[in-house]
């Protein structure tokens, strides 16, 4: 297939450049997902998507397209009540408050997919902390899907998940900019888990990603703005969230709780990696304890049951 065509159409520019299709997307990018294919193509279709912005259609072709390259995808299968957490992003600031309530719902029944990138230099990794907390890696999605049945947790690397997009997420130094694989990478839910909890770092991206949910069938999402682009709400100020169930979409909030804000300074990674296995044994300050409640609220309705009081839909 000639896909230089779909690329003039996105490359155009500032007024001519013009949205894909679902299976136009999904058809470009399984070209480019391959190892020999034409770099040129690559580098000028990320780099056009990345000034044009994409669509949530273009998001799900791209997701669809990936899906269809991971070895296992559809014959794996989570437990019902599971939730998918996506974590690439790493933090710098802060402790990893969500993977306490991670390791909390765990315990409490809800087995939980933990799927990122397993080094992002300067930054603390979602596996990082869940290594030295015990939890187990998985090399295939098989493998996840038995973990999560019988540990109750499980991580999956991008780099074993999916190779291709590995390559093509770790183009971001030569390309200077952030390309679309990283949204691609959060909405992957490789063992197609219920629940998902998905964080993003731009605005925009919580209607995006909530509307590719809606395009790829996942049952129910929350896609918000997270504590440095993490899947963890924030308790001192009000976030973007939106709340995804099978076709539709809408904002909701919770109450505040205040108190102290989310820190503002990095810390060295070795003090913020321990600040994290702290919080992992149970151990938190007002703000960790406030935020580690309302994740496990969130992922309490992921897994399936009613949203908490507290929660409400935004008029």
């Amino acid at each position: 297939m000639d896909i230089a065509p779909l690329i003039a159409r996105v490359a155009r520019g500032k007024y001519g450049s013009q949205h894909l299709g679902q299976d136009e997307a999904k058809a470009v990018f399984s070209q480019l997902l391959q190892p020999d294919a034409d770099q040129l193509q690559l580098g000028a279709f990320l780099v056009a998507q990345r000034m044009k912005g994409e669509s949530s259609a273009e998001l799900a072709g791209f997701v669809e397209a990936v899906r269809s390259s991971v070895k296992g995808f559809g014959e794996a299968t989570a437990p019902e009540n599971s939730v998918d957490l996506p974590c690439y992003a790493g933090k710098r600031r802060g402790g990893h408050a969500y993977l306490a309530a991670a390791i909390k719902m765990r315990d409490a029944g809800v087995p939980i997919l933990v799927h990122g990138i397993a080094h992002i230099e300067g930054r603390v990794t979602a596996w990082q902390v869940l290594q030295s907390a015990g939890v187990t890696r998985a090399n295939t999605l098989s493998g996840a899907a038995d973990l999560l049945r019988s540990e109750g947790m499980a991580y999956i690397d991008l780099a074993e998940l999916s190779p291709d997009l590995f390559r093509i997420y770790n183009l971001r130094p030569r390309l200077g900019v952030r390309s679309f694989a990283n949204s691609v990478a959060r909405l992957l839910n490789p063992l197609r888990c219920a629940g998902q909890l998905n964080g993003f770092f731009h605005t925009p991206y919580g209607e995006l990603m909530a509307g590719a949910n809606m395009l790829l069938d996942q049952k129910r999402s929350l896609i918000f703005m997270g504590a440095e682009g993490e899947p963890e709400l924030y308790a001192d100020r009000q976030k973007l969230i939106v709340m995804q169930q099978g076709g539709d979409s809408f904002r909701v909030s919770y109450d505040e709780e205040g108190g102290q804000a989310y820190p503002r300074e990095p810390m060295t990674l070795s003090l913020l990696k321990r600040q994290s296995l702290t919080m992992l044994s149970g151990a938190f300050d007002r703000r960790e304890a406030a935020v580690v409640r309302r994740m496990c609220e969130a992922f309490e309705w992921a897994a399936g049951e009613s949203l908490a009081a507290g929660w409400s839909e935004e008029v």
